[in-house]
């Protein structure tokens, strides 16, 4: 049976706690949770696997980045509900329980940060950290209708963080409102007060699109336009050939580069606690767990190189003052118990991954706006730009929100 906490409605805390700011500053009053594969000390850490906490000791320190926010004048008021080994893009824990999706309750969340977008999403904390390797973060900020960043690989110390699949795995920011989104990632990426280049060019990546619900493309080019309108500032439609010089579909990210990296990876750091402690794993994970078993490592070695040519390739089409836009997720949150069939779990991870491993294999921030609404679910469309241009995303997002209320 989940163990569920039956004084959280939502369903995303595995602990309620109550830590005080370490001093004050920019995040005075604001609260936080943490996804619980990221230790807080004194507390064991589950990885979303009950036989990971009780065979793991609590933390002596807490990890870097929870630190950060408490000695910027934040709050921790909980450790939320992670897939088992954030294996997961669902939400669906079979220990831990789906947390709530408040703006479509009878659909899935989205995962691996089921219960950092839940706690935000249900009112227990303005934000939440969480991580994402293959879409962790953007896709419950889109399902569940939030603020999603994944920054630039590594901007956010991981110190502290579970391992998991370092190569693309990084800490990620969820938050109800662009105010607090801004506030917390700021702290969190150290930023300075060096100015950042105006935005000035929009793309829109054309194969994401076609990927899409036709409800959800419909969305997209309504926002799109507004956007368009208020700002001044023509949109671009690009196709992935054309963004990197070479003739070769947008799923390469996903099936020929991502995909095999994060495989090789989970390989080498729970693969190997996996298969020398025989811990009890949840029946989805352990179908998952197959294909990760089988996997032959030399086979990834291609798309570890792969991995590095499209970073460089995507990076050099996106200079300083361009972003670059698309749906987030290609669908609503699919409804509870609906990914039961291999059909349908391919559908939904195979589309929603050939999106979200662009960000991923280029290692570039992204925001997931929750600018779209399909059949009254929730959508995030997403903006990204270079590696390490995080601030001008923030700052372009602010200005696109500024014109929208000009």
């Amino acid at each position: 049976m989940p163990q569920t906490n039956a004084s959280d409605p939502s369903g995303s805390l595995v602990e309620r706690l109550d830590l005080p700011p370490l001093d004050q500053g920019p995040l005075d009053n604001m609260t936080f949770t943490v996804k619980d594969n990221i230790d807080i000390a004194g507390h064991r850490t589950s990885y979303g696997s009950p036989a990971w906490r009780d065979t793991h000791p609590a933390p002596v320190h807490n990890a870097l980045c929870v630190d950060q926010l408490l000695a910027a004048g934040a709050r921790c008021v909980g450790k939320v509900v992670a897939d088992e080994f954030t294996y997961s893009l669902d939400g669906e824990s079979q220990f831990f329980g789906t947390p709530r999706n408040a703006k479509a309750p009878r659909r899935i969340p989205g995962g691996s940060s089921s219960g950092s977008a839940a706690s935000v999403a249900n009112g227990l904390a303005d934000v939440s950290i969480g991580t994402d390797s293959g879409g962790s973060v953007r896709v419950p900020a889109s399902l569940c209708g939030l603020w999603g960043m994944r920054p630039s690989l590594h901007r956010i110390s991981e110190a502290g963080v579970l391992p998991f699949m370092p190569g693309v795995s990084t800490v990620g920011v969820l938050a109800a409102s662009f105010a607090d989104l801004d506030r917390a990632a700021r702290v969190l990426l150290r930023s300075g007060s060096k100015p950042v280049t105006p935005l000035s060019r929009i793309l829109l990546l054309s194969d994401a699109m076609e990927i899409a619900d036709l409800a959800v493309q419909e969305q997209v080019r309504q926002s799109l336009d507004d956007i368009a309108r208020r700002t001044g500032i023509a949109v671009e439609p690009i196709r992935f050939a054309q963004l990197i010089g070479e003739d070769i579909p947008l799923s390469t990210c996903n099936v020929g580069a991502l995909r095999d990296l994060q495989t090789a990876e989970f390989q080498s750091t729970l693969g190997n606690w996996i298969e020398t402690v025989q811990p009890e794993l949840g029946v989805t994970f352990s179908m998952a767990y197959e294909n990760v078993r089988r996997f032959d490592r030399l086979s990834a070695l291609k798309s570890v190189t792969r991995c590095e040519r499209l970073f460089e390739r995507i990076n050099a089409a996106l200079p300083a003052g361009t972003a670059i836009c698309f749906p987030t997720t290609p669908v609503i949150a699919p409804l509870k118990g609906a990914l039961n069939t291999l059909d349908a779990v391919m559908d939904f991870y195979n589309r929603t991954m050939t999106i979200t491993a662009f960000s991923g294999v280029a290692r570039l921030p992204e925001i997931s706006a929750p600018f779209l609404s399909v059949e009254s679910c929730p959508v995030g469309l997403s903006f990204a730009a270079g590696h390490y241009q995080d601030e001008f995303l923030l700052s372009a997002l602010k200005s696109i929100l500024a014109a929208a209320t000009s």
